[in-house]
């Protein structure tokens, strides 16, 4: 199972102490993907400030491919973070040199020898997914909460694995992931909070619980979540298994400080 996840990454920098961990979307999701066994690889732009070099060797050390990592003139992305309890709220967001991102050509061509590649809303990579889809790769990508966004018009006839993020099982998630599916997905999956997490083939929609844990830090779950949910599903898992693989990365994510 090869895996490229590509786009956003970021230090997420706690107001509270100062201290920066390396996180993002797509840098997350790979290495949670690196943890169940998945050989994968990232591709995104750091900067030539001490978190790039952090950001780097952290990905590195959790068995992840950084050999398309560029290092261009400027800032790591970073994240700021404060906590509400155990509830981490995202604070401001200075996106540095993954502002100007872009594939080169060589970059697309890396992308071709692995089976599914991964990106996110904040990932300046969605211009490439008809080219993913064209080369016979499998696609997931991170719309998060921005289900107003243009994206989830333009973008998802080219995602496989379209991932939302909501609060609750209602008609309105229902019907938005019924239209996303019509699209041509194979699987519309949205993640609900502390409700679960729910799925849609088409057919049937299929509802999930979380996984009971004491709760540290909340940051990183959904990622978490993405990737146990796409290993699962590569590995030919049920809907329901890979509802609840996602929804046991999800708690194990939870139960420790930072995403990981």
């Amino acid at each position: 199972m090869r895996i490229v996840t590509v786009g956003d990454n970021c230090m997420d920098v706690y107001q509270s102490t100062g201290k920066a961990y390396p996180g993002g979307n797509a840098v997350n999701v790979a290495v949670y993907l690196a943890e169940l066994g998945a050989d994968t690889a990232y591709i995104g732009w750091v900067g030539t400030d001490r978190h790039g070099g952090t950001m780097v060797q952290a990905i590195q050390e959790k068995g992840v491919d950084t050999s398309r990592v560029s290092v261009k003139e400027g800032r790591t992305a970073v994240t700021f973070v404060e906590m509400a309890g155990n509830e981490r709220k995202l604070g401001d967001y200075e996106e540095g040199v993954m502002a100007g991102f872009s594939l080169s050509p060589e970059d697309l061509r890396f992308t071709e020898s692995f089976h599914l590649v991964h990106s996110a809303i904040w990932g300046h990579a969605d211009a490439c997914f008809a080219y993913f889809k064209e080369k016979g790769l499998l696609t997931s990508f991170d719309f998060a909460d921005k289900l107003d966004h243009e994206l989830l018009t333009t973008l998802t006839p080219y995602v496989d694995y379209p991932f939302l993020s909501y609060t609750q099982d209602d008609g309105y998630i229902r019907g938005l992931m019924k239209k996303i599916k019509d699209r041509g997905a194979k699987m519309v999956v949205a993640t609900l909070g502390e409700n679960g997490s729910l799925a849609y083939d088409g057919k049937t929609f299929y509802k999930h619980g979380i996984v009971e844990v004491e709760v540290v830090d909340t940051l990183g779950a959904g990622d978490s979540f993405i990737a146990g949910f796409i290993y699962g599903a590569l590995k030919g898992f049920s809907v329901e298994a890979c509802l609840e693989q996602g929804a046991q990365r999800a708690a194990k994510t939870i139960s420790y400080f930072a995403a990981w």
